[in-house]
């Protein structure tokens, strides 16, 4: 038995494992790849850059599914159950424990024709609830370049919603484009979440 699940739905949404046993590389290289559709956009305010080849999909894949593995962290594919892109895959999400501290990162990036949907807090939802209720995490963090006002409004719903706090900007928080950038934290403790369950 895996310390993470392979599969996870929530109200509109599928999440499976990022593993080379279950999920072809080719398929996030078709969508993350230098010329894809939208990816300048969605690579704007993230901390890795389109691949230049499909092995750079491979290595990701790999890496991703060693660390599901090792118990380390978990990766997921994430796709929608009804409506016109069924089955497309709509992005991934990540939940990376730092199990000494109690405490675990979000991560999100979803394909433009799937912005505005709902679906970053709804995987915030899902994810919250393997966190604290399987994993036994006392805290659950997400952070966002300051310039990144779709993220903004996405982060500040869900975390509102589920009684959480912006924390402050960490100085050189993140790196993207190989520059240290600041960046905005906010964070939910299991005892806010579940106060509003």
């Amino acid at each position: 038995m895996s310390l993470f699940p392979a599969e996870m739905e929530s109200e509109r949404l599928r999440y499976e494992r990022l593993h080379p046993d279950d999920f072809d590389p080719f398929e996030l290289y078709d969508h993350a790849h230098a010329d894809a559709p939208g990816i300048d956009e969605v690579t704007e305010y993230v901390t890795w850059d389109p691949y230049e080849q499909p092995k750079d999909a491979f290595d990701w894949v790999s890496t991703c599914g060693a660390a599901f593995d090792d118990g380390d962290e978990a990766s997921y594919v994430v796709r929608p159950k009804d409506g016109d892109r069924a089955g497309e895959l709509a992005g991934l999400a990540g939940l990376h424990p730092d199990w000494d501290r109690r405490l675990a990162m979000l991560g999100v990036w979803l394909r433009k024709p799937f912005w505005g949907r709902g679906y970053s807090g709804e995987r915030a939802g899902r994810m919250l609830e393997l966190a604290f209720e399987r994993l036994d995490l006392e805290v659950v963090a997400v952070a966002h370049d300051p310039e990144n006002e779709n993220s903004r409004r996405a982060i500040e719903r869900y975390v509102d919603r589920f009684g959480g706090r912006k924390e402050g900007v960490i100085r050189n928080g993140i790196v993207i484009g190989g520059e240290p950038r600041d960046s905005v934290r906010y964070s939910i403790t299991r005892e806010e979440w579940a106060e509003t369950r």
